[in-house]
Parts: C-alpha cells; sequence; structure tokens
C-alpha cells in the first residue's frame, strides 16, 4: 500500500450523486452565443444549445448531450438500435463516447447504445422542457472513485455504476 505523502497515489474524490439528483438546476436552454461561460454545453439541430452550470468537481469530468424528444428518429439507426426511448439511450451514450473520448462510431460497434455495466461512468437522464438531456460524470484520468452502493444511487435517480 502506497504511503499517503507517495506522489503515485491515487486521489479519491468523493462521488458527485447529490449534483446529478439536482441537475435540473444546473442546466440552461439558449443560443450559443448566450451559453459561451458553460462549463460544457451540447448544441442541437434547431440551433439551441444546452449549458450546463454546474460547479466544477476537482477529480471528475463532466459532459452533457442533449436531443428533441420529439425529432423523429432517422431511419438507418432505427433499424440498427430500435425506436423505444431511443434519444435517451443516445444522449447516455453520447456522454460516455465524450467522457471516455472514444468516437461514437467505435462505441457503436462495442456498446451499441448501452452503457457498460463495468463502467465507471455515472449519469442521470431527464426531460427539460421539450428535450431529453443527460448528465454524464467520470473520474478524471489517473483518478479512481470511491466505492458506493447502488442503493444511494439509485435512491438518488443516478444510473451508472461507480
Amino acid at each position: 500500500m502506497p504511503r499517503p505523502s507517495d506522489p503515485a497515489r491515487l486521489v479519491r474524490p468523493r462521488p458527485v450523486p447529490v449534483l446529478l439528483a439536482a441537475a435540473e438546476q444546473h442546466l440552461r436552454i439558449g443560443v450559443p452565443e448566450d451559453l459561451t461561460d458553460a462549463v460544457t454545453r451540447s448544441h442541437l439541430d434547431d440551433g439551441r444549445c444546452v449549458g450546463w452550470y454546474g460547479p466544477r468537481t476537482p477529480g471528475w469530468r463532466v459532459a452533457i448531450d442533449a436531443e428533441r424528444a420529439d425529432a423523429p428518429v432517422p431511419p438507418a439507426l432505427a433499424r440498427r438500435f430500435g425506436v423505444s426511448d431511443f434519444w435517451a439511450r443516445w444522449t447516455r451514450a453520447e456522454c460516455c463516447c465524450k467522457l471516455a473520448d472514444v468516437p461514437v462510431a467505435a462505441w457503436w460497434r462495442r456498446h451499441g447504445l448501452s452503457t457498460p455495466a463495468d463502467g465507471s461512468a455515472l449519469w442521470r437522464t431527464l426531460r427539460v422542457a421539450d428535450l431529453v438531456v443527460t448528465v454524464g460524470v467520470a473520474p478524471a484520468p489517473g483518478v479512481v472513485p470511491a466505492q458506493q452502493t447502488g442503493r444511494v444511487w439509485a435512491r438518488l435517480g443516478v444510473r451508472g455504476t461507480l
């Protein structure tokens, strides 16, 4: 076991389930020009933008993805992944791609639109106005998350694994 002062020791940041549980409070919808100060953003096909204004959390990265809930599913994607709960699954997969720094096409080959049970990302998918939005967080590179039980996450409405 490394000594506490060992510089090679990995930091174990405090998990952020409460931040995800309050995600609605940290999201803004507008035009891109008005959301330039967001921590991260997702651009919609109708010109709007969703920005994340939650506090920066040391040791964690955040990603968001948003889509119009009533947008038609592209036929090729519908054939490949089905239409049931499509935009929720899509935004979750997009967040995982962003957090893992993996191209979406590579993600599809390995996971489809699912989120891996053995991943370190935590996420929450919600409806905001006419949108489906997923907010995802993952430990920053080189950080090992502290262990938590699934009951804590489920009680706060957070999905994924830690």
